[in-house]
């Protein structure tokens, strides 16, 4: 199959990731569905060839990474069709590779059903946002939303470390210089550290990984900057607990005295397939009172669940409460509320 077809059919489509892999045939997800493009399977000199039109694509990008490593990341698009991630990879011996559709444009947070009160995190001026929830479940598009609407409403420098970078921001009100890691910049961390030197008003980091990045994120967040990013973790207590316990343990004390005095607010998201077939988001939203301060720095952010529930006055949402309301409305069917609740228990109670 020619590879601009591929691309430009996935795009009209409405598909969400194309999966080229040795044995099986090209593969597009659609809605959360696996539907083969053809009964035509692709053998290992195929999916070498359509690899090799890929990083053609990306122009710059060299194969050798890919080759010597096993793995590679990164972005690349195609005039009048889109914009593509594409993770590279070997598997058995042969070349292989998954693409992500991102199209042309940004993402319009109304259609995405995301939370205005998500939205409205663009007014942190200062401190840690932290976007949350498994591979896939949109972290990333909803910070697109966030750091789109600062872009137009305040004049403003934005710094945007991304691995890779997916959607592109034009310069608006703010200005937005994107930076993507090995292509722009080693790593997360020494481009982190690079950015504190660069003026900025914000920071996006497309994900805390590791120490550095998370201690480096926390010192950016300390000295007056509105820092956002991702971790790969379901619910505000286990964000909190995730990045405590990356420390050593002679440093935790001090760590949750810092986060507690610059994270502002904690979202947690889903995706849950809906009745009609199609995905809906389900969010969790976490605003830093007094309370959950506290909790934080006497590491007791098992009752954050409490606090939650009782500050929806405040902006603040329960994970739960969004997936009863949606099954409640029909949106999704009582099986997938029970399986996607994070007290399973409790939610098949609620819905007998």
């Amino acid at each position: 199959m020619e590879l601009e077809t591929i691309l430009r059919s996935a795009v009209n489509q409405g598909v969400s990731d194309i999966f080229i892999v040795p044995g099986a045939p090209v593969t597009l997800k659609i809605k959360g569905e696996m539907i083969p493009t053809s009964d035509e399977r692709v053998m290992p000199a195929d999916t070498e060839a359509l690899l090799c039109g890929i990083y053609r694509l990306a122009q710059q990008r060299d194969m050798r990474r890919l080759l010597e490593t096993g793995d590679d990341d990164f972005s690349f698009s195609v005039r009048g069709v889109g914009r593509f991630r594409c993770n590279a990879f070997k598997q058995r011996g042969s070349l292989a590779a998954v693409l992500r559709v991102v199209v042309f444009g940004l993402p319009d947070p109304v259609e995405l059903n995301i939370p205005q009160q998500v939205i409205d995190l663009y007014k942190v001026r200062r401190g840690m946002v932290l976007v949350t929830g498994p591979a896939g479940s949109g972290k990333s598009t909803t910070l697109v939303c966030i750091i789109d609407r600062i872009n137009r409403e305040f004049r403003d420098h934005i710094v945007t470390i991304e691995d890779p970078i997916e959607y592109l921001h034009a310069h608006n009100r703010s200005i937005v210089s994107q930076r993507e890691i090995e292509h722009d910049t080693a790593s997360y961390a020494q481009a982190l550290r690079a950015a504190l030197r660069q003026a900025p008003n914000v920071i996006l980091l497309g994900e805390m990984r590791d120490y550095e990045t998370i201690s480096t994120a926390l010192t950016a967040a300390e000295t007056g900057h509105a820092l956002f990013s991702t971790l790969h973790t379901v619910g505000a207590a286990k964000t909190i607990d995730r990045i405590i316990d990356v420390f050593p343990a002679n440093q935790q004390q001090q760590t949750r005295i810092q986060l507690s005095m610059v994270l502002k607010a904690v979202v947690s998201q889903q995706l849950i397939p809906t009745v009609d077939g199609s995905l809906v988001p389900a969010f969790e939203v976490m605003v830093v009172n007094s309370a959950v301060q506290n909790m934080i720095r006497e590491g007791k952010v098992h009752q954050l669940d409490n606090v939650i529930y009782g500050g929806q006055t405040q902006g603040m949402m329960t994970m739960d409460g969004e997936i009863y309301r949606m099954c409640r409305e029909g949106r999704i069917s009582k099986e997938n509320a029970i399986l996607y609740s994070l007290n399973a228990e409790q939610m098949r109670k609620r819905l007998m």
